[in-house]
């Protein structure tokens, strides 16, 4: 919270002064409307042996790194404090209150939390056009260690914005006629505005046009189709009206006969993903667009 307000702050909160101090009272005054006094600050952050907050500077500081209160803090980082515990206090002599030792650890990974959550913007463009890609649903699956990925949309200019403290990112992202990428980012703290270059699909595209036009060389575009599938492709066509629910699975020459015969069912094709194996389609997910008919 504070590093966002003010870039340029030590991030080590022992080591903050006078000036230091007044902006943190200033912003905790300005998000959460309340106010500690320079006395509180050297009493509880500075001291070699801190006393434990009352239980109302403890809620105004959690709500201020984003949680309900105290408790909720505690809550969702119980797991995390008990680790940190266990890792400081080996000799069990030495933990004289558990309790106070819980609440003055959690006082400072509160703080750490605090002061490197920090926002993010992610923004994709066309790897060839180096044009943003915009009104168009980007996908982007976090992945997290030792967590479940965390599933998020770009808006409709192409941008995702992301809130975290990590240092180091994974990201999947998917978008309809561009290549799925895993993206790896190590996140700036100054500059905090990413690019990511996506590339297109272009046998998507392609299969996308052939569905579309009329074609009279129907044998060239049937060798063109060959050469884009792997012979063990699988390929789904998914139903979306009300009168036909579920999938339908094609082989490779199947589809290819039906996408290539001047009488053909495929026209109109909405390519919705694809998978690739040495730079031949793998698995393509499809279906029939009946606005364009």
């Amino acid at each position: 919270m504070m590093q966002q307000s003010n870039p340029g702050i030590n991030s080590s909160i022992s080591d903050w002064k006078g000036q230091e101090i007044t902006d943190f009272q200033e912003d905790l005054r300005i998000k959460v409307n309340a106010h500690i006094s320079e006395k509180w600050f050297y009493t509880h952050m500075k001291s070699a042996h801190p006393s434990i907050p009352r239980i109302d500077m403890l809620n105004l500081l959690s709500k201020y790194a984003g949680y309900v209160n105290w408790n909720d803090f505690v809550f969702q980082n119980q797991e995390k404090l008990q680790t940190k515990i266990a890792v400081k206090n080996p000799n069990r002599y030495f933990i004289i209150v558990p309790v106070t030792v819980l609440v003055i650890v959690g006082i400072f990974f509160l703080l750490f939390k605090l002061f490197n959550t920090r926002d993010y913007s992610f923004c994709f463009y066309d790897a060839d056009t180096r044009e943003p890609i915009i009104n168009k649903k980007i996908e982007v699956r976090l992945l997290i260690n030792d967590e479940s990925p965390v599933n998020y949309i770009s808006n409709l200019n192409g941008c995702l914005r992301l809130k975290t403290d990590k240092s180091k990112i994974k990201m999947v992202v998917t978008a309809q006629y561009y290549r799925t990428d895993t993206i790896v980012r190590i996140l700036k703290k100054i500059d905090r505005n990413e690019t990511i270059n996506l590339h297109a699909d272009d046998y998507a595209l392609m299969i996308h046009y052939f569905s579309m036009m009329k074609v009279d060389d129907w044998e060239k575009r049937k060798k063109r189709l060959e050469e884009m599938f792997d012979d063990r492709a699988m390929i789904y066509q998914v139903f979306n009206d009300k009168d036909a629910t579920g999938m339908a699975l094609y082989n490779k020459h199947e589809f290819i006969d039906r996408m290539t015969m001047p009488s053909g069912s495929l026209k109109n094709i909405e390519i919705l993903g694809s998978q690739f194996r040495d730079q031949k389609i793998m698995t393509l997910r499809f279906r029939i667009n009946d606005r364009k008919k």
